[in-house]
């Protein structure tokens, strides 16, 4: 079984407050899913068109099991309190065998 991965990339942050009220209801949301944070804005170097704001990368154990996660009633209720003023690229991905 192929492992999954959130990958979200946020090129503006306006309100950092509100985003951390969002992080307090995503992580156990994450972690109840069966999800590992293995990166959270850390440092980044970026290359071509790359850029070095926060990413965040989660594993779970299956793409299912990212997206049923992410499908969750209690991330849902995280992504209510993410603030309109930050723009984010999100994407459930498949790894590789």
């Amino acid at each position: 079984m192929t492992k999954g991965y959130w990958v979200s990339v946020y090129p503006a942050i306006s309100d950092p407050e509100r985003l951390t009220a969002y992080n307090k209801l995503a992580r156990p949301a994450v972690l109840a899913g069966g999800g590992r944070v293995l990166s959270r804005g850390g440092r980044v170097v970026a290359h071509e068109a790359g850029i070095t704001q926060r990413v965040v990368l989660i594993e779970f154990d299956s793409f299912e099991q990212a997206v049923a996660a992410y499908e969750s009633e209690a991330y849902q209720k995280a992504l209510v309190a993410l603030p309109d003023g930050v723009e984010r690229d999100f994407r459930i991905i498949e790894g590789i065998d």
